[in-house]
């Protein structure tokens, strides 16, 4: 039996209501991603490629359409099912890191873990290995104040992977790095999806990691433009 895609959308709709204007953010989107694919959102800033995202974390709803994860329809879980499934199943990279400035780098990828009520031991030992894997296992006592910019986003990618989450969803995770740092965090996601299969979901705009990405979606206005596949080598 052929395994269900991780993520099934089919004619996902979602509008937003800006005083009395109606913004069409998505307009009946399908996009069905399987297990272990890296897939590049791509579009102009409005072009919904945010807006996607939230539906597929299941941190919004849409208007229209329906959505499958991992063979359970979105829309038969209650909001404490979806809060605790994103919790276990989903991990999630932003553009400004979304790390807590009091807590070391150890720390905030332990929160995850400590969340879902794994033990201290077993917290520690966890977020060390996956710090170590991003390559900062020396920086872990760390605050982000004291990290870069590309070191504070590998903390943020460890937090995202330390529970092995079946798919992480990252919205221009390096749109405040330089092309240069970007680059190395996009091989990191494809080294990181090489090794345990992760699925990826990466919203962006810059062409440097489109180009690099194995699978592209292009969103206009909403729509799906065009989704291609790089050739294999």
């Amino acid at each position: 039996m052929t395994a269900p895609p991780v993520f099934d959308a089919r004619g996902l709709s979602k509008r937003f209501h800006m005083g009395q204007a109606t913004v069409e953010a998505l307009r009946g989107v399908d996009l069905q991603v399987s297990a272990g694919e890296v897939l590049v959102v791509a579009g102009p800033s409005g072009s919904g490629k945010s807006t996607l995202l939230h539906l597929l974390g299941t941190l919004d709803e849409p208007d229209a359409g329906a959505l499958t994860i991992d063979g359970t329809p979105a829309s038969s879980m209650g909001e404490a099912e979806r809060t605790a499934f994103r919790r276990i199943r989903l991990g999630f990279v932003f553009q400004t890191f979304n790390l807590l400035p009091v807590l070391s780098a150890q720390e905030n990828v332990e929160l995850p873990l400590w969340l879902a009520g794994v033990s201290s031991g077993e917290r520690r030992r966890r977020a060390h290995e996956a710090l170590a894997e991003v390559g900062l296992g020396a920086r872990r006592g760390h605050r982000p104040d004291q990290l870069s910019g590309g070191e504070r986003q590998r903390v943020a990618i460890a937090r995202a992977l330390v529970h092995r989450p079946l798919a992480v969803l990252a919205d221009e995770p390096t749109g405040n790095l330089d092309s240069g740092t970007a680059a190395e965090v996009m091989e990191l996601l494809m080294s990181l999806n090489r090794a345990h299969g992760t699925v990826f979901v990466i919203a962006t705009h810059d062409a440097a990691l489109i180009a690099r990405a194995p699978r592209r979606v292009a969103l206009h206005d909403g729509r799906v433009a065009s989704d291609e596949r790089k050739a294999s080598a």
